[in-house]
């Protein structure tokens, strides 16, 4: 009875079951049947196709569609836009610069930017003067490989030459002339006291200037130090010897690479000014290039004469420390205006020791040397590559000294000829046109 009760009450269930689950598919059949998700692959195949070209190949791959629709079309524009000429899309449009916003943007990161610039030129000083020097070099030495490159000869192989032959006349001339002249420097270093009393004793004006200012003691206190400043003398004299060494270095390696990649320096140079400004920009780039280069090259070319000149000048009549002063001679007629009369003042005291006559020959030595130098070498050498009035060049010397030393004073002419043509080539014409 119980067995025949739980068979009767399992098979109710099992109906009823049926009949709920025959109802629910009835009622499922009558509503609307759920859409499967699509892709951007599914709807649009040539879009997602076109986008993988526009994904970078090594940039965030594998390229799937759960990016999302708006970066996969975003990828498909960049393939569009992409040409031969333009592999990287053409600049688009330009930001409302007139905004209130990209107005106060502009103007405090021109503050920020402008400030910046300042620290980091005056923090980069020392070796922003080293790539000056070299940069110049490399202009200076320009006009010699331009005229030497042909179909035939190379540009790499004109700056190869003209480095070799600079670099070699300069590592000759400091093989040769280091010995005498730390020879003749450490002789004049330990007799200079000497010198001052044979002077006093011969020359009642020395002296009594002598007496006056105590000039023989001061130099037996400065050059007779005791064992530790004479340390102390050499660590620092190492330390600028290593300094002017590593300068020297690095004034070669980078006028080298200024004089391989000067084309390129030009053509960049020039992308800088706008379109419309550009034929104009050249022109004027180009004469000022090529009288900065004039005038370099043929103001060491004219120290190099001068240094020679008075090389004999001094073995002729027998002047000590010759090859010491002819050094000095040449560079400081580097200097322009001041150079040539600052090393005959120095080289007239030398010439002392030997006698009255020989100095005033010296002197005018020195004047006509002054002389030749400015109506004949001059002239012949540089030409008139760089025309600036006597009162400029002066004021240019001055302020080029006071702020760089004497790498300002040896930059300031050039400087100061680039300045004024473009015065008198852009700021005149246009102040002369207005009413």
């Amino acid at each position: 009875m119980i067995g025949a009760a739980v068979f009767i009450v399992g098979l109710s269930l099992l109906r009823a079951t049926g009949q709920a689950a025959g109802g629910a598919r009835r009622i499922a059949d009558h509503l609307p049947r759920p859409t499967p998700r699509r892709t951007p692959r599914d709807e649009h195949p040539s879009l997602v196709e076109t986008a993988e070209e526009g994904h970078g190949g090594l940039v965030g791959q594998p390229h799937t569609p759960e990016e999302g629709e708006l970066i996969i079309a975003a990828e498909a524009d960049a393939t569009r836009i992409r040409t031969s000429e333009h592999p990287l899309g053409e600049p688009g449009r330009r930001f409302d610069r007139r905004s209130p916003f990209m107005i106060g943007m502009f103007a405090t990161a021109g503050v920020a930017v402008t400030y910046g610039a300042i620290e980091l030129m005056i923090a980069a000083s020392d070796m922003l003067i080293l790539i000056a020097i070299s940069l110049f070099l490399a202009v200076g030495l320009e006009p010699v490989v331009s005229r030497l490159v042909r179909p035939q000869f190379p540009r790499w192989a004109a700056v190869t030459a003209v480095f070799v032959v600079v670099a070699g006349l300069f590592a000759g001339f400091l093989a040769a002339a280091i010995p005498p002249l730390v020879t003749q420097g450490v002789a004049l270093f330990r007799q200079a006291p000497g010198y001052v009393d044979r002077l006093a004793e011969r020359y009642p004006v020395i002296g009594s200037i002598e007496s006056r200012f105590h000039v023989q003691e001061w130099l037996q206190q400065s050059l007779g130090a005791d064992a530790s400043s004479v340390v102390q003398n050499v660590l620092g004299a190492g330390e600028i010897i290593f300094s002017v060494v590593g300068a020297t270095v690095i004034v070669v390696v980078l006028t080298g690479f200024f004089m391989a990649n000067f084309p390129q320096i030009r053509t960049s140079t020039y992308r800088l000014f706008p379109r419309s400004r550009r034929p104009r920009a050249i022109l004027l780039g180009d004469v000022i290039f090529a009288k900065v280069g004039s005038y370099i090259l043929g103001n060491v070319l004219i120290s190099v004469v001068t240094a020679v000149l008075t090389f004999v000048w001094l073995l002729v009549f027998d002047v000590p420390y010759p090859l010491l002063l002819a050094v000095l001679v040449a560079v400081l007629d580097l200097i322009p205006i001041v150079g040539s009369t600052m090393a005959g003042i120095i080289v007239a005291l030398v010439t002392l020791t030997v006698s009255l006559p020989v100095t005033v020959a010296t002197i005018v030595f020195f004047v006509a040397l002054r002389l030749i130098e400015d109506y004949l070498l001059v002239p012949k050498i540089i030409g008139r590559a760089v025309e600036v009035p006597p009162l400029v060049t002066v004021v240019a010397v001055l302020l080029g000294g006071a702020l760089l030393g004497i790498v300002g004073a040896l930059l300031a002419i050039p400087i100061a000829a680039a300045v004024l043509l473009l015065v008198r080539e852009t700021v005149l014409p246009q102040l002369d046109s207005q009413k």
